[in-house]
């Protein structure tokens, strides 16, 4: 195997005193001296390959601390990894702490090329693992000296770089961070300490894989393969996609400026309908924003700027000016961990009137860099705002919960209990523990159940299959109902509701991805 190594710069490549980072040609030669022969004996079918000449053009050395790395340098990593595609079977990134969420977070949406409905047309077929320190990797023998090199002694710098290798080694399909023994889904991570070797943690998604006495994988965790070698970057057809999408976003990524803003307590008048978040939020917008993170308290509450009546807030105003401007406005959480619900508590239900998405369970910084991005991408793949607003509410690559889909390979029951939804809430499909699954528009109308109507629904757990058969088994896993769309050479396929009720759009269909076609159709409004 060979796997590629990219220095991008970080403590784990700093020296001296103070720190400063290395160039990456520096790094490469104390590496290849002192930790290839280690690793040589635990994996002596791997070759590491340093890298050296991916270099970040504002920096004398070539590399950055992750705290300087902008937006147009996700670009550049994303672009050396599709062009060396294919000479390496994996690619790990020594990155600094201080911005890998954002790094772990941005690269899927650069790797990865879809369409309209979310569903992959060019995707990542070999792992990307990134990872970093806390303490650096070599120390200088003479100060001032970086031509002689030593290991730094009791340091994660070593165990981090260990365990990547050994990760991108396994062929998992996506982005990863590795940190402190744990492999994590890059765009789940969040950095959580900034003095410990647990730097990093997913509060939402438990990790890929994990490093004890052994290397334990987690396979129902990760994203599946590409569902064909069609849409794989093995592909020589799909890899150009890739190609091709990226050199659009990096022409435009500047253009699309996202901010994240934290809701605080602040002074507001509603005699006057004046606040301070108001102002803020409305001098962000006038210097040519596009995106606004939300990141409100609890499960998505933001003042309004009026407690009793938030249509007459000075921040309701705000964000509704900005919503007309076009800004992308997505309601995110500070919370560590949890799930975005604006709906639970009257000091968020507003949000959604001035325009803002529920980012549900992802993390502030994968709602950053998915709004940036799609905004990048939109004109090159001929998307609507619209478009732009149901992809960052759909999951992608794994960053944030199925909220309006059953998918065959991924999550694919429905028990009874659950339910999944429209995106804009206007329509559910709730499968009730007595009567079965029932879709239902928000203001309680009656839209679709297997069977015709509630009265006559049966209970049971309803699972989207593999062969694209969609099925209703009974508590002794009986099949009670079917939509009789399975093929048996298999079809990956998902149960999505798509559209809104309130636009008169609704729809609640079966569509199988693996061939791109629409395999039924269970209501439509039109």
């Amino acid at each position: 195997m060979k796997v590629c190594i990219l220095n991008t710069g970080g403590t784990i490549s700093c020296v001296g005193d103070p720190l400063a980072p290395m160039s990456a040609a520096d790094f490469a030669a104390a590496a290849q001296t002192i930790l290839d022969p280690v690793l040589a004996e635990e994996f002596p079918d791997t070759t590491l390959v340093y890298e050296t000449d991916l270099v970040f053009p504002e920096s004398s050395t070539g590399t950055l601390d992750s705290t300087n790395l902008q937006p147009s340098d996700w670009c550049l990593m994303a672009g050396y990894i599709l062009d060396n595609y294919a000479d390496y079977d994996g690619f790990v990134i020594l990155h600094g702490t201080d911005s890998m969420d954002f790094t772990g977070s941005a690269l899927p949406f650069l790797l990865n090329v879809f369409d309209a409905q979310g569903f992959g047309t060019a995707l990542l077929s070999k792992p990307v693992i990134i990872t970093g320190s806390q303490v650096p990797m070599f120390a200088e023998t003479t100060p001032g000296d970086t031509s002689d090199l030593t290991l730094n002694f009791n340091t994660d710098a070593f165990q981090n770089f260990c365990g990547a290798v050994a990760c991108a080694r396994l062929g998992i399909p996506e982005v990863g961070v590795y940190f402190d023994s744990c492999l994590y889904r890059g765009d789940r991570v969040l950095k959580v300490n900034a003095s410990e070797f647990v730097a990093f943690n997913s509060p939402n998604y438990p990790p890929l894989a994990q490093y004890g006495i052994r290397l334990t994988q987690y396979p129902g965790r990760m994203l599946p393969d590409p569902v064909s070698t069609s849409v794989s970057l093995d592909n020589a057809t799909a890899l150009a996609a890739a190609q091709a999408q990226l050199t659009a976003i990096s022409d435009t990524i500047d253009d699309f400026p996202v901010m994240q803003f934290n809701a605080f307590p602040a002074a507001y008048s509603t005699s006057s309908s004046t606040a301070i978040i108001a102002n803020l939020i409305t001098a962000a917008a006038g210097t040519g924003l596009t995106g606004l993170v939300l990141e409100s308290y609890g499960e998505g509450n933001f003042p309004s700027g009026n407690p009793d009546n938030a249509s007459q807030g000075a921040i309701y105003a705000a964000l509704k000016a900005a919503d007309n401007a076009d800004v992308v406005i997505v309601d995110s959480t500070q919370v560590i961990a949890g799930t975005v619900n604006d709906s639970a508590y009257a000091a968020g239900a507003w949000l959604p009137e001035v325009g803002a998405l529920s980012a549900s369970d992802m993390t502030p910084m994968a709602a950053f860099t998915k709004t940036m991005i799609l905004q990048a991408a939109a004109a090159g793949n001929s998307w609507t705002l619209d478009q732009v607003k149901d992809l960052i509410q759909l999951n992608l690559f794994g960053e944030i919960q199925n909220v309006s889909r059953l998918d065959s390979r991924s999550n694919s029951e429905l028990l009874a209990g659950q339910s999944i939804m429209a995106l804009d809430g206007s329509a559910t499909l709730s499968n009730d523990p007595v009567s079965g699954p029932v879709l239902s528009a928000s203001d309680g109308t009656f839209l679709w159940a297997p069977f015709g109507s509630q009265a006559a629904g049966h209970p049971g757990s309803l699972f989207m299959q593999n062969d694209g058969n969609l099925v209703l088994r009974s508590a002794d896993n009986e099949p009670i109902w079917a939509t009789d769309t399975g093929v048996s050479g298999g079809a990956s396929s998902v149960l999505m509701i798509s559209g809104s009720y309130g636009s008169g759009n609704l729809t609640l269909s079966v569509y199988n991805y693996s061939g791109q076609t629409l395999s039924a159709t269970l209501y439509s409004q039109n």
